[in-house]
């Protein structure tokens, strides 16, 4: 039966054949096993590896990091496909132009409602958020740190992240305190509750919460298809929970409050990535008050501030709503109305904006434990901060234990890693059993003996002859059989002196 012929192995796996066979033919003993491995079997075993690996890759994985790769390629070509679509197809721009533009505007009053058309902008947003990001960090970010100094590739990418974090939460932010500052419900609690349902709203407020919530569905993105770190957990609920909160308080018109979390937890973002980026240029004293101000900043805003507005909903929203249903638009709403008594009215308002609207013990409880579950989350991270500041009390400088060392643990250059491809690519040398290899032996030069016919042509250096009594005789590449030829050596190798 004639045998199949196998697949040629890469010079890869060639070096890794060879160096198994070495260790094996040195070292029987340890590994019980007493000749090396044929070729046959070992290209079995190859195959069989290659196959197991790519296996264990998912589809997802590999999705994930094709995006990752190609992010900016992605979001340029979906824009400018809308784009396309909306210049070439004039009866397609009713529907393009709800990407671009906010939706359910009520002329005689200013202001816009909400519906499901906001999703398509939602859409647009994460698209143009997740090209921004790539191209702002690729094209000014990254170069902007390797001309500020930093070397390694990784504190580059670090610092380009806690940057771009920056621009966008400082942005968020004062757009953010902007509106607080000039709403009802500046500094005053009792007013976060008031006209419930608040059906319309004004257009800065309505884009300044979607851009925000498409910001996290992104940032929920980002965390899954990159390069995790440890506190991956701890982040993906995170961002879970906030988009929960965003979503479920926009359904359900309570945007008020919506807005004033939001203007708490973006003025925490900004003093994080700043001490970090100061640590990156390093500017330790610089870097250790930034994480002062971040910490104190965090405890009042996330830890006072925060609870203080969830006891607002313990304690105020029962005296300042009135309890029940409602439904219709803001110029002819009615209600309250009873609340049912299955569980359909709770989802209502995720699909019909102008339908039924609930209010009760029972809502204000769950939204009211979904935030206190988002402050377990912040003690978590508070605990790790103390750490820190453990660290830089002692003098061992502020150093964010919430995720991987950033850009200052050791990394191969990239001189290393050319190196290293060079070595894959080395063709290697076969298969020699260590008891046939030359002994490389010191010997005088009466004891060498000159070959005349050897001395025109070099030697193999893997040639070798055996003794009759089975050990390896001692090579030297010529042979050297008498002193009447010392002479016409010395000269050929320079080393003859002129008489």
């Amino acid at each position: 039966m004639e045998e199949t012929q196998s697949q040629p192995l890469s010079k890869a796996e060639k070096a890794q054949l060879h160096l198994e066979n070495e260790t094996l033919e040195g070292n029987p003993q340890k590994r019980g096993v007493t000749k090396p491995r044929s070729l046959h079997s070992s290209q079995q075993r190859f195959r069989q590896g290659r196959e197991s690996n790519a296996a264990e890759k998912s589809t997802i994985a590999l999705a994930c990091g094709w995006i990752v790769e190609h992010q900016l390629g992605i979001a340029l070509n979906l824009l400018c496909l809308l784009f396309l679509l909306h210049s070439a197809f004039p009866a397609a721009r009713h529907h393009t132009q709800k990407f671009r533009e906010l939706s359910y505007y009520n002329a005689n009053t200013g202001k816009y409602a909400l519906g499901r058309d906001d999703s398509l902008f939602v859409c647009f947003w994460i698209v143009l958020l997740t090209g921004l990001r790539a191209g702002v960090i690729d094209y000014l970010l990254i170069p902007l740190a390797a001309s500020a100094g930093i070397e390694k590739k990784k504190a580059k990418v670090r610092f380009a992240e806690q940057a771009w974090l920056i621009c966008h939460h400082g942005t968020s932010w004062f757009c953010g305190m902007y509106i607080w500052y000039n709403s009802s419900y500046w500094l005053n609690l009792r007013a976060l509750w008031s006209d419930f349902p608040t059906r319309e709203i004004d257009g800065l407020v309505k884009y300044y919460y979607l851009v925000a919530f498409a910001f996290w569905l992104q940032q929920l993105v980002v965390v899954n298809i990159e390069e995790r770190r440890k506190d991956h957990l701890q982040m993906f609920t995170h961002h879970m929970i906030t988009c929960g909160l965003m979503f479920g308080s926009y359904c359900y018109h309570q945007t008020k409050v919506g807005n004033v979390i939001l203007c708490l937890m973006d003025v925490v973002d900004l003093f994080l990535p700043l001490a970090k980026i100061l640590k990156y240029l390093k500017f330790r004293l610089i870097c250790d008050i930034a994480f002062g101000a971040f910490m104190i900043t965090w405890f009042l805003a996330r830890h006072v501030l925060y609870m203080t507005v969830c006891w607002s909903i313990y304690a105020h929203v029962p005296e300042e709503v009135n309890y029940g249903c409602y439904r219709g638009t803001s110029s002819d709403l009615e209600g309250p109305l009873p609340v049912p008594d299955d569980y359909d009215h709770l989802i209502r308002p995720f699909f019909d904006p102008t339908g039924l609207v609930c209010l009760n013990t029972g809502i204000r409880q769950l939204f009211l434990g979904v935030l206190l579950a988002l402050q377990s989350i912040l003690l978590i991270w508070l605990t790790m901060i103390v750490k820190v500041a453990y660290k830089v009390v002692s003098g061992e400088g502020a150093d964010d234990t919430r995720s991987d060392d950033e850009g200052f643990e050791t990394e191969e250059d990239e001189s290393q890693d050319l190196i290293d491809k060079i070595h894959l690519c080395v063709e290697p040398r076969p298969y020699v059993p260590l008891a046939n290899l030359p002994i490389e032996k010191e010997v005088g030069f009466d004891e060498m003996r000159i070959s005349p016919s050897r001395l025109g042509r070099a030697s193999p250096v893997g040639r070798s002859s055996r003794k009759s009594d089975g050990h390896a005789a001692a090579t030297t590449g010529i042979s050297l059989r008498g002193p009447s030829n010392r002479k016409e050596l010395l000269g050929r190798i320079g080393c003859d002196k002129g008489s």
